[in-house]
């Protein structure tokens, strides 16, 4: 008897006949009938319906064996050729393969062939009829995708936010993860925080994405572009096969019969400044300035940002950054205000403390947002300080109870404090301020000195300091010929 192996693969059809069990049924029925035998290690069963061979794991794994010498079977047995390729293309090139390199023939239970030319005749004629009909029933399946899409049907996986609780039906909200998404178009529209601050911010809170990954810059800026979280659908965004996004005309944006998130307002007010802002290509986050007045430094002529250049003193090769206005540097400004860190440091934490001692400051109000949109950050921030004080007893116990060493404990805690400091920083940082007096001087002031305890601290880095002087430093202005500084605040809504 030959030795067979037999490929099933799952149908796009409902019909019971064409089941994966009721292929491995026929297809050992056909071989008994062929004195063949297909031992059980050589039943391929695929588990998806996919067009392309190389997408199919058992496919591949089987086309591998088979090129084994010495050859493990003579017949691979199928159903219908069209479980074998429906590509005419891929069906010629792996038969060709099979038969001429490994001496293996595939042979179908439902479509048998007569020998000789005529045989091959028909056996072309079949897998280029089960080519055109695949064509003809993705169009179809196409079709009828689009159609629901215009109905606002929902057919994709729910992004960060949602839920599938039933299947044919609207996603539904899973309100911790809402929470997320309400923080991240509040940030952005509200506060005119960058995506890398945004994604920083909600990783120091522990959050993570639908995959359970940290956010990236890239993560949160398809969050913001997602009309799904404001009661919409889109569908036929990209490519299936390489994942590339389509001409915008091409998408179907409708609307949805799932709820919102969040109000279609705040989301149209996040695409005007997603396509307002310029981001020149290749260019890194305001967060990752290597010095701390990084991307606040702004040129008093042309109002341009001052970029910092890393220079070195020649006395004991210390490094120092010399800031130069942009336009400057693409011969756009003729100003002539460079300055080294060395001169403005110093005069930036000076103003800074007699703004601290003096109490006097000018802000500039920002409409609030809508009570329904806000997120409460202090309640968020008091949970995650709450959670490092079980986390502090949890290490105690780990020492205690002799499963961590002093070391070990030590090191731990010094972990936890670090956290504590930055989540006790941010927590300083959305006070929400009085109705009645907005702003108020006193919690101004307290902001101050905490920015300045920041800056004077080594602990800190350089990124760090920025962020925190941006949660209340719009721009700073050094008029360099008039040796004179300016500093515009800001206290963002909290």
């Amino acid at each position: 008897m030959k030795i067979g192996a037999l490929y099933v693969r799952v149908s796009t059809h409902n019909q019971d006949e064409l089941s994966p069990h009721a292929q491995i049924r026929l297809g050992k029925e056909f071989a008994q009938k062929n004195n063949i035998t297909i031992p059980e290690e050589y039943i391929f069963m695929e588990s998806i319906s996919g067009r392309k061979a190389e997408k199919r794991y058992d496919f591949q794994r089987m086309i591998g064996l088979a090129k084994t010498k010495p050859r493990p079977f003579s017949v691979i047995i199928v159903w219908k050729y069209s479980r074998f390729a429906r590509n005419q293309e891929e069906s010629i090139v792996y038969k060709s393969l099979l038969r001429r390199q490994c001496g293996i023939d595939v042979l179908s239970v439902s479509e048998p062939l007569v020998d000789g030319p005529f045989g091959s005749l028909i056996e072309r004629i079949i897998e280029w009829m089960d080519e055109y009909y695949s064509i003809r029933l993705s169009d179809e399946v196409k079709r009828g995708m689009t159609e629901k899409a215009l109905r606002g049907g929902y057919q994709a996986r729910p992004p960060l936010g949602y839920k599938i609780t039933e299947r044919g039906k609207p996603p539904v909200i899973v309100p911790e993860e809402a929470a997320i998404i309400r923080i991240i178009f509040q940030k952005y529209v509200e506060e005119c925080c960058g995506c890398f601050e945004i994604a920083r911010f909600l990783n120091q809170l522990g959050y993570r994405t639908s995959r359970k990954e940290p956010f990236e810059r890239r993560s949160i800026e398809y969050i913001l572009q997602n009309p799904t979280y404001c009661g919409m659908i889109r569908w036929n965004r990209t490519t299936s096969e390489t994942n590339e996004i389509k001409e915008e005309k091409d998408w179907i944006i409708a609307n949805g019969q799932h709820e919102a998130i969040i109000s279609k307002e705040l989301f149209d007010r996040a695409q005007q400044r997603l396509h307002s802002a310029h981001i020149p290509k290749g260019a890194r986050p305001s967060s990752t300035y290597h010095h701390w007045l990084g991307g606040l430094l702004k040129c008093p002529v042309c109002g341009r940002t001052m970029i910092a250049k890393t220079m070195y003193r020649k006395s004991n090769g210390e490094a120092y950054s010399y800031f130069v206005c942009y336009g400057v540097i693409k011969g756009k400004c003729a100003a002539k205000n460079s300055v080294s860190s060395l001169l403005l440091e110093p005069v930036v934490l000076q103003a800074l403390q007699d703004v601290f001692h003096t109490k006097e400051i000018t802000y500039m109000k920002r409409e609030p947002t809508r009570k329904q949109e806000m997120v409460d950050e202090r309640k968020l921030l008091s949970e995650q300080l709450k959670q490092l004080e079980q986390k502090e007893k949890r290490i105690k116990a780990a020492y205690q109870n002799g499963i961590d060493t002093l070391e070990e404990y030590k090191e731990n805690k010094e972990i936890l404090r670090n956290e504590q400091k930055q989540l006790e920083l941010l927590l300083c940082n959305c006070q929400p301020s009085s109705p009645a007096n907005f702003p108020q001087k006193e919690q101004a002031c307290q902001k101050l000195h905490t920015i300045c305890d920041v800056l004077f601290s080594e602990t800190f880095s350089d990124s760090q300091k920025n962020e925190v002087l941006r949660s209340i430093i719009q721009k700073m202005v050094y008029d360099k010929p008039q040796d004179v500084l300016t500093i515009y605040y800001h206290l963002p809504d909290s």
